[in-house]
């Protein structure tokens, strides 16, 4: 194999391995389905295209730029991380401890509806529910770790474009799919699966919280 080619698919490979298991789009289709409860297929269908393109443009921003946008503000990663790990622990309570669906529920009291869900494409639905602070932390990290010389190599560049745009197409059939879960899984697994969703997503905020907050302890000491 050429070494531009077994370049390019090495860093394919990374960044999809890399990033596909943080945003974890089979594990959060439960979630985006409860949260656009008041909406038809075919709007949770352009949510979930939009939520795909969003996800793609932040990690790919997370990617070539990150490093350049916290220098600019004066951010660190750690910090990054202790801001997205609280807004991450905010939303997972709210959802675990939202009642149940209920179907005779006026669509106005549901977090999407047929007038407003696309002001929700971007937040809460792509960040930080999506591409949240875990990801966006790993992707500026990768990014900022590209070989030396290497900035401008199309192999280097093309792999991380190519794995990125795997990341959302995963994102996209997830998401489109989530309806056909609810309905093999039925409202009863559904539920307790939501719950599930929840509390690893509360979990996850409190891990990157965590991470944060000892990276900023190790510069105190």
């Amino acid at each position: 194999m050429p070494p531009a080619i077994a370049q390019l698919v090495k860093y394919t490979l990374l960044i999809l391995g890399a990033l596909f298991p943080i945003v974890n789009p089979i594990g959060g289709a439960p979630l985006f389905l409860t949260m656009t409860r008041g909406i038809s297929g075919q709007g949770r269908a352009t949510l979930s295209r939009m939520i795909a393109l969003n996800g793609l443009v932040l990690i790919l921003s997370s990617l070539f730029v990150g490093t350049y946008i916290l220098a600019f503000f004066g951010l660190s990663l750690p910090v990054v991380q202790v801001s997205g790990g609280l807004v991450l622990v905010a939303e997972g309570w709210n959802l675990l401890r939202r009642e149940d669906d209920n179907e005779d529920a006026k669509p106005t009291d549901k977090l999407c509806n047929e007038v407003n869900y696309r002001k929700q494409a971007f937040y809460p639905l792509t960040l930080p529910l999506t591409v949240g602070p875990g990801t966006i932390s790993v992707a500026i990290a990768l990014g900022a770790n590209r070989p030396e010389g290497a900035q401008w190599s199309w192999p280097v560049i093309t792999g991380m474009v190519i794995g990125s745009f795997a990341v959302a197409l995963a994102i996209y059939l997830s998401y489109r799919s989530a309806e056909r879960l609810e309905q093999w899984l039925g409202d009863t697994a559904m539920n307790v699966f939501n719950r599930l969703s929840s509390f690893i997503l509360l979990c996850i905020g409190v891990q990157i919280l965590w991470n944060g907050v000892k990276a900023l302890l190790r510069t105190v000491r």
